[in-house]
C-alpha cells in the first residue's frame, strides 16, 4: 500500500487500530466516491468490524492513502 508520510507518521499514530485490509477495501469497493477541491479523492465504505463507515482519502492517483477515519457522520 502506497502512503504519505502524513499518513505514516501522523493518522498511524492517531489511528493505530486501522488495518491496512480495511483500507484496501475502501478503495476496491467503495460506496461513494468524491473528488475534492484540491484533486485528492475521497472513498467511503462499511467496515463491519468498526461498524461505522471509514473514509479513506488518497492523492489525486486514486491509490496513494493520505488519511483514513471513521466517517461518524455520513450517510450513504
Amino acid at each position: 500500500m502506497k502512503t504519505t508520510e502524513y499518513f505514516k507518521t501522523s493518522v498511524m499514530s492517531r489511528r493505530p487500530y486501522l488495518k491496512e485490509e480495511w483500507i484496501m477495501q475502501v478503495i476496491a469497493r467503495p460506496v461513494r466516491k468524491e473528488v475534492q477541491e484540491n484533486g485528492r479523492i475521497r472513498h467511503w465504505a462499511f467496515i463491519p468490524e468498526l461498524s461505522k463507515y471509514l473514509r479513506v482519502v488518497t492523492e489525486a492517483d486514486g491509490e496513494t492513502v493520505h488519511n483514513a477515519f471513521p466517517d461518524r457522520g455520513f450517510k450513504p
